[in-house]
């Protein structure tokens, strides 16, 4: 069949894209199905997820959490596709980017599926014979979509900067544009400086994000938000990561604090801290990983002890972020050493002074040293050490022991979906910067855009980008229509990690040898890319958690 249609067409455009999208997405939806029958049988051999055999099976459990990756984005390309016809936005540049991404992910799915450069699983190894994936090769999309001469007409329409329509509706459009011209004025100009000298994103920046309403964009009004949806915090978190990842990062530290108080705060709790944190008069800090727990957080050994109207706090925190100039910290410990694993644990608004480089913790109790990185820098990494460290027993988070992780869990959709958005930005920003090199180097007489290593490179980039977008806002509208959307948020992040880091290795490959000089800000952007496959949860754990999800009924 794909041969047949593949004559009739005379151009590099899929005709009846829409139709051909729905075939792709419904045929990988059919073989999901299958590899969580398929895998079910060998780790639920009682109808339950037996731990051990789960573990044993990770190779293939965690490519089904990729092949469930795949159907949602071939979904979703069919989905954004009718919404682009229906608003007369399909035209040839979205043609193209959706043909190729389509066809570029069918044939992953044909060949093998990269769960990153070295790690691929195939459908035989989720227990699918031959026989059943050959649906795969009557998609015309499979050999029609991504095709040489449709990559090169896609770069030829997209040299401009112009990537085509992203189907935001007016407003979200308005709020994208005002925020990459800030992005543009205040920050692009000065990032690559702040990043090679190790400094914080100035509190300048800060403020004039607070103005904007970064801090205070999803949070009801009532509390001193703006009251907007989960999707627009996407729209401003890629915007600004597009410029760096540090000034896109500072929100997230909001929405978690917020998310946390809204949802497990008494009413004193929200009183006091939204709408100071919506201002942005009061910055927040996460403070949960351990040494040597790393995403285990049942084991966290940290002790908050009762003292009358304070808890003491004794034991030591990493990997945490922008914590010197934090004036609270949402600060995970356990309150119950008989309780092991997730049921002793509280959560605490911890509140601090502010610090200095000079003193960062001049607080009774506290200590600490700076973790040196390679990129994500801006707010800078922290060892803690807390010893008698005193938090109000008012601050305790609901005013009830025990709840810690529960609370922390209610926050895991938003922040992996802002995530998901802060991987967009980045890989957007490195698809900026290569094709602008690539328009400008000459060699042998001509600029690099115009050979096809090069042009392949920027299409597929460009076409994955559009994707992960699509993915990521998907799962905020989820989250918006108050749907559970764990699995949706996971796959967004899982895919949009991978995407960035894919994106940033090929950008500064475009670059050659200029793009391994820290001058280039091709170099800044590959090593900020590099840590979403590992922060808020790493790509392992997070493919570990999806396939659990599914296995036990999830869509």
């Amino acid at each position: 069949m794909a041969a047949a249609e593949s004559e009739a067409i005379p151009s590099i455009y899929v005709t009846h894209l829409d139709s051909h999208l729905d075939q792709a997405a419904s045929a990988a939806e059919a073989l999901l199905v299958k590899a969580k029958a398929r895998l079910a049988a060998r780790v639920m051999p009682a109808g339950k997820i037996d731990s051990k055999r789960l573990d044993a099976e990770q190779h293939a459990a965690h490519g089904l959490a990729w092949l469930a990756t795949y159907a949602a984005t071939l979904r979703e390309l069919a989905s954004f596709a009718l919404r682009l016809a229906a608003a007369g936005k399909l035209g040839e540049t979205e043609q193209l980017t959706l043909q190729i991404a389509a066809g570029e992910y069918l044939n992953h799915l044909a060949g093998g599926i990269p769960m990153n450069q070295g790690e691929f699983v195939r459908l035989t190894d989720l227990g699918l014979a031959r026989s059943e994936t050959a649906v795969l090769f009557d998609l015309v999309l499979l050999d029609r979509g991504n095709t040489p001469e449709a990559r090169k007409r896609l770069v030829e329409l997209f040299a401009d900067g112009n990537f085509g329509s992203s189907g935001l509706d007016e407003t979200l459009t308005e709020m994208r544009e005002t925020m990459r011209r800030f992005v543009e004025t205040k920050v692009t100009p000065h990032a690559h400086q702040w990043h090679l000298e190790n400094a914080y994103v100035p509190m300048e920046i800060v403020r004039e994000l607070a103005d904007l309403g970064v801090f205070a964009l999803t949070l009801p009004e009532e509390h001193g938000g703006l009251g907007l949806s989960k999707e627009s915090m996407c729209v401003v978190s890629e915007e600004l990561s597009r410029g760096w990842i540090a000034v896109g990062s500072l929100g997230t530290r909001a929405e978690i604090a917020c998310e946390l108080i809204l949802c497990g705060g008494t009413r004193e709790q929200k009183e006091k801290w939204l709408p100071r944190i919506a201002s942005g008069e009061i910055l927040p800090t996460a403070v949960f990983t351990e040494p040597n727990t790393g995403s285990d957080l049942g084991s966290l050994r940290t002790r908050a002890v009762r003292d009358g109207d304070v808890y003491k706090v004794t034991g030591n925190k990493t990997w945490i972020t922008h914590p010197v100039r934090a004036d609270v910290m949402t600060l995970l410990a356990r309150t119950n050493p008989d309780e092991a694993g997730y049921k002793g644990l509280s959560m605490f608004l911890a509140e601090k002074p502010r610090g200095s480089d000079d003193n960062p913790f001049p607080a009774k109790g506290m200590s600490g040293g700076e973790i040196e990185v390679l990129g994500y820098r801006g707010m800078k990494e922290y060892e803690i050490r807390f010893e008698d460290f005193e938090v109000k027993a008012e601050n305790l988070l609901g005013g009830i022991e025990g709840q810690g992780f529960k609370q922390l869990m209610q926050t895991f959709e938003a922040a992996r979906i802002q995530t998901a958005a802060r991987a967009v930005g980045v890989a957007q920003n490195a698809l900026d910067l290569a094709l602008r090199y690539a328009r400008e180097r000459t060699q042998f007489g001509q600029p690099i855009l115009a050979y096809p290593r090069i042009a392949d490179k920027l299409a597929l980039m460009a076409a994955e980008v559009m994707a992960t977008r699509q993915l990521t806002l998907f799962a905020a509208r989820e989250k918006d229509a108050g749907r559970r959307c764990d699995l949706e948020a996971g796959m967004s992040k899982l895919l949009g990690a991978r995407v960035a880091w894919a994106a940033a290795d090929n950008a500064l490959q475009i670059h050659g040898g200029n793009g391994f000089a820290l001058e280039y800000q091709i170099s800044r952007v590959l090593c900020d890319a590099r840590i979403l496959n590992i922060f808020e949860g790493a790509a392992e754990i997070q493919a570990q958690v999806m396939a659990r999800r599914l296995l036990e009924g999830g869509n």
